[in-house]
């Protein structure tokens, strides 16, 4: 027998034949560390160049002057002052928008994912709709429906159908062909096929397409107001930006995005509900260190 026959096998095996993943530091962070770090970080930056004066403290307010502005806002709003009608305004075209957005996209969806007809004849017409700038037809809905309420529920609408119609058709593809196999084997019909099978594979689909619906839209319903004016959050910011009040414009936004979050999180819950089975994938907190 040869020598190297006669050596041990673990002498034989290379020392880095074991791989062993390295996670960095950053990485083992708790997720309100990290999420703490950057908005420390962010304010830092902000703070360093508005000090600076690299830019004009009348186009960059200060955080300083931003939070103060916050905070009369929140006040503002708590006592029912000018600004919570304004805020109901908004919130308004936001939730409208966006259930006549789910109702239109399902529907679109269901037709472009169930039939040949909606896939070949409807889906190239949406596909070229959706590249258009939509915000172009902010006047025409100006024109057609008024400058009321409805013309920002419109633009809210056209602009958050999109991610719901392709979600919706994408999720109705999404079961395999084996599964598909075995509901024709059993005799199921196309109705049994979709309720038992498409729907539920899909859901996943779906929901992410009505995440996605569930920001734009509130970036329709303030398009909206800015081009066809109006009494919501829109008007206010079109408002303060004409007078140079930064900080206002700010905290106007920050507030938008806290409607908008309130949306994303009412979907996220929704999906949390109804999509049980993939939970552990849907919620990036089941995995992260806390």
């Amino acid at each position: 027998m040869s020598d190297v026959a006669e050596k041990p096998l673990a002498t034989a095996l290379p020392a880095d034949t074991v791989w062993i993943e390295k996670v960095s530091w950053i990485s083992k962070a708790p997720r309100w560390a990290s999420m703490l770090g950057l908005l420390v970080l962010f304010l830092g930056l902000w703070q360093g160049i508005t000090s600076a004066e690299i830019v004009s403290p009348l186009i960059l307010p200060t955080p300083g002057d931003t939070l103060r502005d916050i905070g009369f806002v929140g006040r503002n709003l708590m006592a029912g002052d000018y600004m919570l009608p304004a805020f109901w305004v908004t919130a308004s075209e936001v939730l409208v928008g966006f259930i006549v957005a789910l109702a239109i996209g399902v529907t679109l969806g269901v037709v472009v994912g169930e039939t040949s007809f909606g896939e070949r004849a409807v889906m190239p017409y949406i596909v070229a709709v959706d590249t258009m700038p939509k915000l172009a037809f902010a006047p025409l809905f100006v024109a057609w429906l008024g400058f009321g309420i409805m013309s920002k529920v419109a633009l809210a609408a056209f602009i958050s159908v999109f991610p719901i119609i392709v979600g919706t058709a994408a999720g109705l593809h999404a079961a395999d062909e084996n599964a598909r196999m075995l509901f024709k084997s059993i005799g199921a019909s196309r109705l049994q096929t979709l309720v038992k099978l498409k729907i539920p594979t899909g859901l996943p689909q779906f929901f992410t397409g009505l995440k996605i619906a569930a920001i734009s839209v509130v970036s329709g319903a303030i398009a909206g107001e800015f081009l066809g004016g109006g009494q919501g959050f829109g008007e206010l910011i079109r408002v303060a930006a004409s007078q140079l009040d930064t900080p206002r414009v700010f905290s106007l936004i920050i507030y938008l995005s806290l409607l908008g979050l309130f949306m994303f999180g009412v979907v996220s819950w929704m999906q949390y509900r109804f999509v049980f089975w993939q939970r552990s994938s849907n919620t990036i907190s089941s995995r992260a260190p806390r």
